[in-house]
């Protein structure tokens, strides 16, 4: 329970926190998310002691053991390092935005979206199985996407965010797709299972497929070359996403990955070979486009990238010594960058700009800060006595010992080009000169709340630079255990091993750092050069808009060559493929009728017969007329309801005949605001066309739907039967079928049923029909008022219905009915109301009552049936296990129940919701303006 806990608080809180922030304002919201990431954290540091003795904490829940799914969480070294280091500087960012944060952004929208991206990092470094790793993987990316793109007004952070989005969820579905490779080969997802197995599993010729899609993976998330370009483009992102996301936790995801998975991919050559050589790549390439960028937060992205390629590199070299440093920089990094990143947003806070070549001076107006940002940038740089000089002495010793001069001098490049972008920062932002031209020109010292995050972590920064062995020292060593999956050689974590080569390497590019910086920056010829110019078309950036843009083309080409705009067309299309399709395969297989006896047709069945053709020819004749087609369409859809009363079943034709009032009725409702004739745009020839080809494919159905009757065929539907009492708790097959056996089909269902709601909100928001009050031929467009008698009805029908409903809701799990029946008939009640109300009236109405708060209603429905699903977890179940059992209570005796009636209670709140969303969006279209006679005719909507 305590990992559960540790993921599953910032998670709740991410559906709470916006309600927190509408009742209590932005200092609740940012207590409550405090609250949240310091209880996280409280429960890792109380698991810390045995974990750094080298124990571990699992747990295991079933998800859908079926296909290897489960809930496994596992605290072990690494885990500890990054859960400790995602919470603890969580709490730190929430602090630091409570005071960066304006006015006018909404605070329960940002820290909502932290504590799903805490809660989804957190899976991820807790995840032990592959599958759930790759869920919250693909949570964090959205995660990213909905923070950088935060400021939604900002077409910059809209760009940043899609381009965010493509990339890591890209790289998202190729990891997605090695890890079920690597399940496959290995037997399991377990993560710990694998470990102890490499030997087995490399053998394997599948291995090198799912190696090569979890380096793509991990090398997207992790922004190494040449997918790092998203980086520096999501610092449209406010600063405290950049400080957390972009430092300090998911641009580490991909890094994690690997070091997690390095007892099992490591060894073979390739891990080595490909993850060394993208790593030193990227370590040169970041450093040295950072020295031109002119954008404060833009320099430090470009770092962040060089920074997370010297860790790859790490990784990739694989030594125990080389996974000491990795893990090592993992923390340093964080301690030195998520701090500059915080000063660069106090810069912008307190200028309102982050140009280096605007700013300057500002050391003598912002001391505190300015000091801050020297110590930080210090240890970025890779200076004695600090942190980064530590990880970057080892980095220089791994280097070394690759063999060659290659390896060794690109990595002292590097570090030259790290001290000369840290040298610039610090320079041109605070001494250089006076302050230039920004829009503040009067900045101070900004509250102690955006002052004290960056302080505490500049202070460990400090600290670990000065005694790395007792501040980081048993976390390190903790982790890198794990890491390499055996005990590491002796070794010692001290900022002084005496004069050795990577001392001197060292001191060569702290020389040449200072050298480059000095000559670049002479006759600020430095604030002259754009680098994106010197790049050309080859930027990461500009190749990927390229590609982008090429499939957007052949897209837009095979579009324009398939699609000219017609319904009709692509309707053709797609039944004529489907008629091709499955006359290829069952054409002269020799497939007739079985020997099965067919039931005898009474007079009842040919006269609906009769019923349904009459029906379907009267709308192929009259589907011009919109209202009379509807009505038509409805007819069917009772025919239908007919035949499952034929075939015993209840539910389904309750179901059906639900359905079927409530769409007709609002479809009507909605057609009301439509001309009442459709244009005739079909020419003979294509009528002919679609009469063939509904001909073919009705008769195609209809024979494949003899075949299958008249054969004797094996049932699932005998297993249903047997177990739906004894497993489900229900003697109702079809209710305990759709809220526990295939709980899953009846959640998606109702999450599409939300989706279309307010996708219908989305269309109509704003919406006026421009209508006369009469058509061209003088008929009014609409009744002058609803009819008394439907009035005197409606108010009748609905308490009525509303008590059948709870009714149908009550016994629905061993009679016909449940929660979708019971919205339905609610449904009915409520469409009845707004046709006797009016639409415009009834919109008023619900307006009154909070109309666009209906939207709650789905996403209540939709949270209970996912919470009931959940719930089962507590009790070591798998998702939506339905749990039952018999209560005695005085009156009523012995009384069924089963957690299945909550799933149901959240199904019936998403089709009352859904219902009410679409009546206010209608309602709210029917307030027409006035427009002349020929609108009607034309059916435009203003």
């Amino acid at each position: 329970m305590p990992l559960l806990w540790i993921v599953g608080v910032p998670l709740l809180a991410a559906a709470v926190l916006p309600v927190v922030a509408a009742h209590g304002g932005r200092r609740a919201s940012a207590l409550a998310a405090l609250a949240v990431t310091l209880s996280a954290l409280a429960v890792v540091v109380g698991l810390a002691p045995g974990v750094l003795q080298g124990g571990a904490v699992q747990a295991s829940w079933p998800w859908a053991p079926d296909v290897g799914l489960s809930v496994s969480l596992r605290l072990d070294g690494l885990s500890l390092l990054l859960a400790g280091l995602i919470a603890g500087m969580g709490a730190l960012i929430v602090l630091y935005a409570a005071y960066y944060l304006g006015p006018h952004d909404p605070p329960g929208k940002f820290y909502a979206t932290l504590m799903l991206f805490m809660a989804a990092m957190l899976g991820v470094v807790l995840a032990d199985n592959l599958l759930l790793l790759a869920v919250f993987w693909e949570l964090t990316s959205l995660a990213s996407f909905l923070l950088v793109g935060y400021w939604s007004h900002d077409p910059q952070a809209r760009a940043g965010a899609r381009q965010a989005l493509a990339v890591t969820g890209g790289g998202g579905l190729a990891l997605l797709g090695g890890m079920v490779l690597l399940g496959w080969i290995a037997g399991t997802y377990e993560i710990s299972e694998m470990v102890g197995r490499r030997a087995e599993i490399q053998a394997d010729p599948l291995f090198t497929p799912a190696l090569l899609l979890i380096l793509l993976g991990a090398f997207t998330k992790s922004a190494q070359v040449p997918f790092h370009f998203w980086l520096p483009d999501a610092m449209a992102a406010p600063t405290p996403v950049s400080a957390y996301l972009h430092s300090a936790t998911m641009v580490k995801a991909g890094i994690f990955l690997l070091m997690r998975l390095h007892p099992v991919l490591a060894g073979n050559g390739v891990f080595e070979t490909l993850v060394g050589g993208v790593g030193l790549l990227t370590v040169a390439w970041g450093a040295w486009v950072a020295i031109f960028k002119h954008d404060l937060k833009g320099l430090l992205a470009y770092s962040t990238v060089s920074h997370l390629g010297l860790i790859m590199f790490l990784v990739g070299v694989g030594s125990p010594l080389a996974a000491v440093a990795a893990v090592l920089h993992v923390l340093n990094h964080a301690t030195f960058k998520a701090p500059l990143f915080m000063v660069a947003g106090i810069v912008d806070h307190e200028t309102g700009s982050r140009d280096l070549r605007r700013l300057g001076g500002l050391f003598a107006l912002m001391p505190w800060t300015g000091t801050l940002a020297v110590l930080a940038a210090a240890s970025m740089a890779g200076v004695p006595l600090t942190n980064g000089f530590v990880s970057k002495e080892m980095f220089l010793a791994e280097a070394l010992g690759t063999g060659g001069w290659l390896v060794p001098l690109v990595a002292t490049l590097a570090g030259a080009c790290s001290v000369a972008y840290a040298l610039r920062l610090v320079h041109d932002a605070f001494f250089h000169g006076p302050l230039g031209d920004v829009p503040n020109p009067h900045p101070h010292e900004p509250p102690l709340g955006m002052r004290l995050p960056p302080t505490l972590l500049v202070a460990l920064a400090l600290a670990a630079g000065l005694a790395p062995g007792v501040v980081f020292g048993p976390l390190v060593h903790a982790a890198a255990t794990v890491m390499v999956g055996q005990p590491l050689p002796a070794y010692t974590l001290t900022p002084w091993h005496g004069f050795n080569l990577p001392l001197l390497l060292s001191a060569l590019a702290l020389a040449g750092g200072v050298w480059l910086y000095a000559r670049l920056q002479r006759g600020r010829r430095l604030h002259g050069i754009v680098i994106e110019d010197r790049l050309g078309p080859w930027q990461g950036r500009r190749v990927f808009e390229r590609a982008v843009d090429g499939l957007m083309g052949v897209a837009g080409r095979l579009t324009a060559a398939l699609d000219n705009g017609s319904l009709q067309r692509m309707v053709a299309w797609l039944v004529g493929t489907a008629v091709v399709a499955a006359g290829a395969v069952l054409l002269g297989q020799g497939i007739g009728a079985g020997a099965r006896t067919p039931w005898p047709a009474n007079p009842l069945a040919w006269a609906v017969w009769l019923l349904l053709l009459a029906t379907c020819v009267a709308l192929v004749r009259a589907h011009h007329q919109r209202l009379l087609a509807v009505v038509l369409v409805g007819v069917v859809g009772l025919v239908t309801s007919l035949t499952f009363v034929a075939f015993s079943a209840p539910d389904l034709a309750l179901t059906q005949l639900s359905v079927e009032l409530v769409s007709t009725v609002l479809l009507l409702m909605g057609l009301a605001l439509l001309p009442p004739y459709t244009p005739r745009e079909s020419s003979p020839q294509r009528r002919l066309r679609d009469g063939a080809l509904a001909l073919v494919a009705g008769a195609g159905l209809g024979w494949i739907t003899w075949v299958l009757l008249t054969r004797d065929h094996a049932s699932i539907a005998w297993y249903f039967l047997q177990q739906s009492l004894p497993k489900g708790g229900g003697a109702n097959v079809v209710n305990v079928i759709l809220v526990d056996f295939r709980g899953y089909d009846t959640l998606g269902e109702i999450t599409v049923l939300g989706i279309a709601a307010v996708g219908v909100l989305a269309l109509m928001e704003g919406l006026r029909v421009a209508r006369p009050p009469v058509d061209a031929e003088g008929r009014r467009w609409t009744f002058a008022g609803p009819p008394l008698l439907l009035r005197v009805a409606a108010a009748v029908v609905l308490p009525a219905a509303l008590v059948v409903a709870v009714y149908i809701f009550l016994r629905g799990h061993n009679a016909p009915g449940g929660g979708f029946i019971a919205g339905l008939i609610t449904a009915v009640a409520l469409v009845l109301q707004a046709m006797a109300r009016g639409l415009h009236s009834t919109e008023a109405l619900l307006r009154a009552h909070g109309g666009r708060r209906f939207v709650r209603w789905l996403g209540a429905g939709l949270g209970v049936a996912g919470l009931t699903g959940v719930g089962a977890f507590v009790w070591g179940r798998p998702f939506l296990t339905s749990a039952h059992g018999h209560v005695h209570l005085p009156l009523l005796g012995d009384v069924p129940l089963a957690t299945a009636a909550l799933f149901d209670l959240g199904v019936y709140g998403t089709v009352v919701g859904a219902t009410l969303l679409t009546i206010s969006a209608l309602g709210n279209a029917s307030r027409a303006g006035a427009a002349p006679v020929g609108t009607a005719q034309e059916g435009r909507a203003s």
